[in-house]
Formats: structure tokens, sequence, C-alpha cells
């Protein structure tokens, strides 16, 4: 939905919905960037009107920052995930994922350090706690070296949900993301298997899956490998969001149309047998 808006919440994205539904989508992915309850339990239910399965969708940002040295920091980006679960309870969503170990776009000027990892891992966890008992699973998205340094590949990302060492958190695969960062999906798949519970299928250039350069061969190869059965989700982005377009740095179109996109992607997908 962040190709349409930051907030769904309007009546009026009900046509959207049933578009989506219409191209063949069960599920979607719902901004949670400013949580209120009541607009994401009105939202859950248009949604449950045209059989679509909500999940929550937030970045982290410097005010909230899981990993600052500042205890006061830490503690607001407790809060504000806790908000955010509260949002995703009202929805009806079981997973709220997006980069939420560490700020998004916010550099130290040099690589994590190991205090910036237990303290994410802390901060995790404690979120964790408050998710089981709301029925949401965090799922932690490592992003490319250009968004984010804390966690940028699958095994890296994976071994930091280890140490959070929660049942609700977990960890999602973004193709976008690894077509920067690995080597090869396969492998990369296999480092995270046991903690993988989501993913993002997004082509290099942020357009339409099957598109552009991903190695979408070898990723299909590897979720098959490892077993992987859950939800695969288009992620795209467009210049039409401001807020959106500075932080993944999109300056361009590079698709016809927002539902050209999502009808397009949605039939690739389901060639390669999803």
């Amino acid at each position: 939905m962040l190709l349409w808006s930051t907030d769904v919440s309007d009546p009026s994205y009900g046509d959207v919905f049933a578009m989506l539904r219409d191209a063949g989508y069960e599920g979607i992915e719902v901004p949670v960037f400013n949580p209120d309850p009541g607009k994401a339990e009105r939202t859950g239910e248009r949604l449950r009107e045209v059989w679509l399965t909500p999940f929550g969708v937030t970045p982290r940002s410097e005010s909230q920052s899981p990993i600052s040295d500042d205890p006061d920091i830490r503690r607001q980006a407790v809060e504000a995930t806790k908000r955010e679960i509260d949002a995703c309870a009202a929805l009806g969503a079981s997973i709220l994922c997006g980069p939420l170990a560490a700020p998004l776009g916010e550099f130290s000027g040099r690589g994590p350090t190991p205090a910036e990892r237990q303290r994410s891992a802390e901060t995790l966890h404690a979120a964790s706690e408050y998710a089981a008992e709301h029925g949401v699973t965090l799922v932690v998205e490592y992003l490319n070296r250009f968004e984010l340094y804390l966690v940028n590949c699958a095994e890296d990302a994976a071994t930091l949900v280890r140490e959070v060492g929660h049942p609700n958190c977990r960890l999602m695969y973004d193709t976008f993301h690894a077509h920067i960062e690995e080597k090869d999906p396969r492998a990369a798949l296999r480092a995270c298997s046991d903690v993988l519970v989501h993913f993002h299928a997004s082509e290099n250039d942020r357009g339409t899956p099957g598109t552009g350069q991903v190695d979408w061969d070898g990723t299909f190869a590897g979720l098959e490998e490892i077993g992987y059965d859950g939800w695969i989700v288009v992620e795209a982005f467009s210049d039409a969001l401001p807020e959106l377009a500075a932080a993944t740095k999109i300056w361009r179109k590079t698709f016809e149309s927002e539902e050209q996109l999502a009808r397009d992607g949605a039939r690739f997908l389901r060639s390669k047998g999803v």
C-alpha cells in the first residue's frame, strides 16, 4: 500500500483494496506510521469485507532509535513499537514488519558496534514481550548498507533475531536489499531459514517484480529448498509520496501505473507458483 499512501484508513481506499483482491492478492501490508487503533479497526473491517489479510509495516526513526546510547530514546523506541502493536491488534494484523532493529537512514560514520547490537536486541526483546500479549509478531527487516548499517545481510540479521531470543521476534527477507548485499540468494535464505516468516518480492529498481535484475529463479529455488510457506508480499515505491521518496531515494517512476504494477506483479508471482 506504500505505492498509494502512508495512511490508507480513508474509506476511499476501499476501491484500491477491491482492485487488489481482483488482481489475485490475498493480503496487504498496511502502513502504521501514525498508529491510531480506531482508524486501524475500521480499516480492518473494510479489508475483511474483501477478504484481504492485513499486516502492519513501519520503520524506526532517530528519535525512537533502538540502538541509541540514551536509555530514554530506547524507551521511546519500545513505546512507539507498543503503539504500533496496539494498532496492529485493532487492525487484525498478526505481523508488524519493517526495519525495527535500527533507525532508517541514520548513520554513525562507522560500522555497527557490539554495544549497538546488544541494545537493539534488548529493545526488540522488550517490545516482543508486549507483542506476544497482543498476538503480534515483530518481523525485523534487514536493509542495504545505504539505508541502514546495523544489519545488512540475512546471516547477520538472523543472528540478531536469535540474540533477541523471543518467539515473537522473527525475520523478513527482501529481494531488493538482497540483490545489493547477498552473493547467493539460496545461501542467504538457508542462513536465515530457522527465523524467516515473511518475504518481500521487490525488483532492483523498486518497480514491477520480474522486469529487472533480481535473481528470481535462484530466489524461488532457495525458498523451495528451505520449505518456506509464509507470505510473499510485493513491495514497490514511486516518487508520488515525498516523505517516502526521500527515504527510499526514488526520484523517478519505473512503472506505468500503480494498478499495472500490482496486476503484473501478481501475475509474475503466480507464474512462479506462488
